[in-house]
């Protein structure tokens, strides 16, 4: 069964770009914005984690972290990062398991091929572990300000 706004956000733990654990549960008190991606030094990908990076201060404003995830290695996430002076944590999911427990891995077609990726999916946890939105195909394009102008909801 998907996950809809109303649920408990499944707990996780994983390694983020420091190769330190992290966990959901670590942020209980604050907001966190949790977002899927496909692929670190992808050009949509790209865009987004910037886009993020650009609006962190408005997000830290309301007492709420930013944590992107991929199936990239913390190796991967830490050149990501450098490259780009991303400020806030990005977690390695390599086998999937937070993907799935998120619905989030669904049929692509590349080229003709058909494989399971990652849908672009952004999920707006509330300070008790509550999902409170969640966006599901995100276009990158004005994303940033649909989670924000939420955000400024709750």
């Amino acid at each position: 069964m998907a996950l809809k706004a109303g649920d408990q956000a499944p707990d996780f733990t994983l390694p983020s770009d420091q190769n330190n654990p992290v966990s959901l549960k670590d942020f209980r008190g604050k907001k966190v914005i949790l977002y899927f991606y496909p692929k670190d030094n992808t050009p949509g990908c790209t865009r987004e984690a910037c886009d993020f990076r650009d609006s962190l201060a408005q997000f830290s404003n309301q007492n709420t972290v930013v944590l992107g995830i991929s199936k990239d290695n913390p190796e991967r996430h830490q050149k990501f990062k450098q490259k780009y002076v991303l400020p806030f944590t990005l977690l390695a999911d390599e086998n999937g398991d937070v993907c799935e427990a998120y619905g989030i891995i669904n049929k692509k077609s590349l080229f003709g091929r058909t494989f399971l990726g990652i849908q672009r999916s952004t999920f707006l946890i509330d300070e008790k572990g509550i999902i409170r939105a969640i966006w599901r195909k995100v276009k990158v394009q004005g994303h940033t300000k649909q989670v924000l102008d939420e955000l400024n909801q709750c």
